[in-house]
């Protein structure tokens, strides 16, 4: 899954108006990120490397399995796979909204 269609999946789970009222990066090993800034109605999602509320560091197989449904965000963080730097009550928020 190239760059482009992670982050349209973002896009599409976040939808306009996800309620998280904050702006959150995924990082990836790779240097690339998918940002979020649901600050703003509707939300805005892109590659910017932005300073972010909170910043959540994966694999992108990692990140392609969360989004996939077959890697648990809690048992990711717990194994080690995703690493939260930041508002950790931002990233409890995103588990209902992906």
């Amino acid at each position: 899954m190239s760059l482009e269609d992670m982050t349209a999946k973002v896009r599409e789970k976040v939808g306009d108006e996800s309620g998280l009222g904050a702006t959150l990066k995924f990082a990836f090993e790779d240097g690339t990120v998918i940002y979020v800034d649901a600050t703003k109605a509707p939300n805005e999602v892109s590659n910017d490397d932005n300073d972010a509320d909170c910043t959540l560091s994966m694999s992108v197989s990692d990140f392609q399995a969360m989004m996939d449904g077959d890697l648990d965000a809690t048992m990711a963080y717990m194994s080690g796979k995703l690493k939260i730097e930041g508002n950790m009550g931002i990233a409890m928020k995103l588990g209902s909204v992906l």
